[in-house]
């Protein structure tokens, strides 16, 4: 889950452990245009503090002038809509006429979420359900195609730990790579057991680790929230990552490279009996063209292709850098780098 709705729970858990009544809200449907997706959430303390966001700004105000004005007045959960009319998609800042439907829970000691974020600390995926009637909570290990919904008088909640992606390679690319998903809220390991790339490594806040690269994949369990992209060129320390990782529900998998040193890989992964489909996994050379040359523009190269498969975009809208086109429209040679680098 995205690290301010994770900071939405904790706020809720320490407000209770104080004494103090919160309400947690979430978004359960949008039509139209939507500043926050499904599934945001937002916390308001009976003082009118708050963390999260289900609007960008408007909504939010709404919501904790209500609460300053009459406390926590809820005793159990209810469902509300902005932005039906024009005239309140307006007011509430909702573009093109979008309409947001939010729940809205008052929180207890009964509402779990200490017993939610202990599991999500050991990486479960969990489904919190929550009894619009009564207000009663129940946790369980959500499946990992799970969705949040409404069925039958009961908000499903889906919660799980954040993306992570492991990086095979501690080079200069995966410094900027590092950095970039970082900002974008995955959980970053960088992996490589060679002390010369290592040492000097130093960016607040990613992990990196001295052990063989396949160990580590085998140890990491990846899951559908998992991406690992092996970036040091060196068949002997990406291959075998890549073959464990291929076999696993990684959303995502990446190998630097030229379209030759990545068709020698494949033949390579061939010899581990990888099949043609977990082969076909392989996003090799690693990113969608967009001329990178740079460290910097190819890891925005390669998180723009992550982020398009982790949000389901359909690849004939992507142009993969094993697609490029060689030549540009007026003649000039296309400015692809050789591979040894992308």
């Amino acid at each position: 889950m995205d690290s301010i709705d994770l900071d939405v729970l904790k706020t809720c858990e320490a407000w209770l452990a104080a004494g103090r009544r919160c309400q947690l809200v979430t978004v359960i449907k949008t039509w139209g245009s939507s500043p926050r997706p499904i599934g945001a959430t937002l916390a308001i303390c009976e003082d009118g503090s708050v963390v999260g966001s289900v609007s960008g700004g408007c909504i939010e105000d709404d919501l904790v002038d209500k609460v300053r004005a009459n406390g926590i007045e809820l005793a159990r959960p209810g469902i509300v809509s902005y932005g039906i009319s024009a005239d309140e998609a307006h007011r509430f800042g909702l573009p093109c006429g979008g309409t947001i439907e939010l729940a809205i829970e008052p929180l207890s000691q009964d509402s779990r979420i200490g017993e939610l974020l202990k599991r999500l600390g050991e990486g479960e995926l969990v489904e919190r359900r929550v009894a619009l009637a009564t207000g009663a909570v129940s946790l369980a290990r959500a499946d990992a195609g799970a969705v949040q919904r409404v069925e039958d008088g009961v908000l499903a909640t889906i919660h799980g730990p954040r993306w992570r992606l492991f990086i095979i390679g501690a080079g200069p690319l995966s410094r900027f790579l590092a950095q970039v998903a970082s900002g974008m809220d995955y959980r970053v390991v960088v992996c490589d057991p060679r002390e010369e790339y290592r040492s000097g490594w130093n960016l607040p806040g990613v992990e990196l680790v001295h052990a063989m690269p396949d160990d580590l994949v085998i140890e990491a369990r990846l899951d559908a929230r998992s991406a690992v992209v092996a970036l040091t060129h060196d068949p002997k320390l990406d291959d075998l990552a890549l073959m464990e990782a291929l076999k696993s529900e990684a959303f995502y998998v990446g190998a630097i490279g030229s379209r030759l040193n990545n068709e020698k890989r494949r033949e390579r992964l061939k010899l581990f009996d990888l099949g043609d489909a977990q082969l076909a996994r392989l996003h090799g050379p690693v990113g969608i063209y967009i001329g990178s040359k740079t460290p910097a523009e190819i890891a925005i190269s390669i998180m723009a292709e992550m982020t398009a498969v982790k949000n389901g975009v359909p690849a004939g809208l992507l142009v993969p850098h094993a697609a490029a086109r060689q030549q540009e429209p007026d003649g000039a040679p296309c400015a692809v780098p050789p591979q040894s680098t992308l």
